[in-house]
C-alpha cells in the first residue's frame, strides 16, 4: 500500500513539557516523523502523521540548552491516534497541570498512550496506570512506587505494553518500544527496514515480548560474540553446549563461566530464546505450517514450538501470527523452501 493510500494517516503527537529530554523527542521523531518514501509499496496503512504540542508556544528543553518554538496547541492531543507523554530529568517535579489534564482526557477517549523513560510518572500522575504494569528508568523505581503503589511497577524489563497504555524503561529503550509499536502497526518487515535505517536492532533481547526475562548482554568477548553468530546461522540443526564449546575452543565447563559472565545466562538458555525469536519471525512473515516453523527454527516439533512460545512470549502461535503476521498473506509455502525463508529471517535480525 503506497504512503499516498486515501486512508487516513494515523496520528501521532507528542507533547513536550518544560525540562523534557531531547534524546526521547529524538527517537520520536526519528521513528514517527520522518517520512519513508523507500517503504512504498510495503506499508499496510500510510505512515503516521507526526506533530509536536505544547501548554505554551515555547518550551524549554532539558536543563535549557535550547528550546522549542512555535510548538502547536495542546488541544492537538484531543484529535491523536497516539499520545506520547512528556518525560522529565527529575521525575519528583510534577508536570504541568495541563499537560495532566490532556493526558487524562485522551485516555478517557481510548487514544493509545505512550510513554519514554520517566514519562511515565506522567501517565501516573495522571491516574492512566493504576492497576496496571508498567516500567520506567530502574534509577527511579523506588520514588516510582513510593508515589503510585497502584501501579505494578517492572523495572529490569526494555517496555510494556498493557494495549491501551505502553511504557519503557531507559533512554534507550525507547527504540525498542517506538519499533515495537512500528511493527504492531505495520509488521515484521516494515519494522526491520525502519530499525536498519535508525542503524538499531530490530530485536533486542525479548523481540516482540512485552516484558524481557533476560538481560541485555554486558560486554562481550570477541571470541564469544563469533560463537554466538554461528550458532545463530546453524538455529535449525542440533546444537549442544559440547558444540559450542567446540567452536568457542574451549571446555563446556569454561564455556558455561562465559555465559555466565558475558551474556548473563548458561548456554542452552540462550540457544532457546535464539530459537523462539526466530521461530517469532517465521510466524510473522508467513504461513509456515507450525510443524515447519518448528523444524526451521530447530524447536523440533509443533507441540514444542507451543510450548515454549507460551513460556517465553505468554501466547499461543496461532495468537502470536493473529497479531504480528500479515493477515492478508496466504501463499503456501513448500517444504523446499522452509530453509531460504529461516535464511531470510535470520538475516532480517542481524
Amino acid at each position: 500500500m503506497s504512503q499516498e493510500s486515501s486512508q487516513a494517516a494515523h496520528r501521532v503527537v507528542a507533547i513536550v513539557d518544560n525540562g523534557s529530554n531531547p534524546f526521547e523527542l529524538g527517537v520520536a521523531t526519528e521513528l514517527f516523523g520522518l517520512r519513508r518514501p523507500e517503504l512504498d509499496g510495503q506499508l499496510r496503512a500510510p505512515w503516521y502523521d507526526f506533530r509536536l504540542c505544547a501548554a505554551t508556544p515555547t518550551v524549554s528543553m532539558h536543563a535549557g540548552f535550547f528550546s522549542l518554538s512555535d510548538v502547536e496547541p495542546l488541544d492537538i492531543v484531543d484529535d491523536a491516534d497516539t499520545v506520547l507523554v512528556p518525560n522529565r530529568p527529575d521525575p519528583e517535579v510534577s508536570p504541568s497541570a495541563p499537560v495532566v489534564e490532556a493526558v487524562r482526557s485522551a485516555a478517557a477517549r481510548g487514544a493509545r498512550l505512550m510513554s519514554f523513560c520517566t514519562g511515565a510518572f506522567t501517565l501516573a500522575e495522571a491516574g492512566v496506570l493504576d492497576g496496571l504494569r508498567a516500567t520506567t528508568h530502574w534509577r527511579w523505581a523506588d520514588a516510582f512506587r513510593a508515589r503510585f503503589p497502584r501501579v505494578e511497577l517492572d523495572p529490569d524489563v526494555l517496555y510494556v505494553d498493557e494495549g491501551a497504555v505502553l511504557t519503557s524503561a531507559g533512554s534507550a529503550a525507547a527504540l525498542d518500544l517506538g519499533l515495537h509499536v512500528i511493527r504492531k502497526d505495520h509488521g515484521a518487515d516494515v519494522a526491520n527496514a525502519v530499525s536498519r535505517r535508525a542503524v538499531f536492532a530490530g530485536h533486542r533481547d525479548g523481540g516482540q515480548r512485552q516484558f524481557v526475562e533476560r538481560p541485555v548482554p554486558r560486554h562481550v568477548h570477541a571470541g564469544l560474540s563469533d560463537v554466538l553468530e554461528w550458532a545463530r546461522r546453524r538455529l535449525d540443526r542440533p546444537l549442544t553446549v559440547r558444540d559450542l564449546a567446540r567452536r568457542a575452543a574451549v571446555s563446556p565447563a569454561t564455556l558455561h563461566r562465559r555465559f555466565a559472565a558475558e551474556v548473563g545466562t548458561t548456554p542452552l538458555v540462550w540457544l532457546t530464546g535464539e530459537r523462539v525469536r526466530l521461530a517469532c519471525q517465521l510466524l510473522e512473515r508467513g504461513e509456515l505450517p507450525l510443524d515447519r516453523v518448528a523444524e526451521a527454527s530447530g524447536l523440533g516439533t509443533a507441540s514444542n514450538l507451543r510450548s515454549l512460545l507460551r513460556k517465553h512470549v505468554g501466547v499461543s502461535p496461532t495468537e502470536y501470527r493473529r497479531r504480528f503476521g500479515y493477515r492478508s498473506r496466504t501463499t503456501s509455502v513448500s517444504a523446499g523452501s522452509t530453509s531460504a525463508s529461516a535464511r531470510e529471517a535470520r538475516r532480517s535480525s542481524e
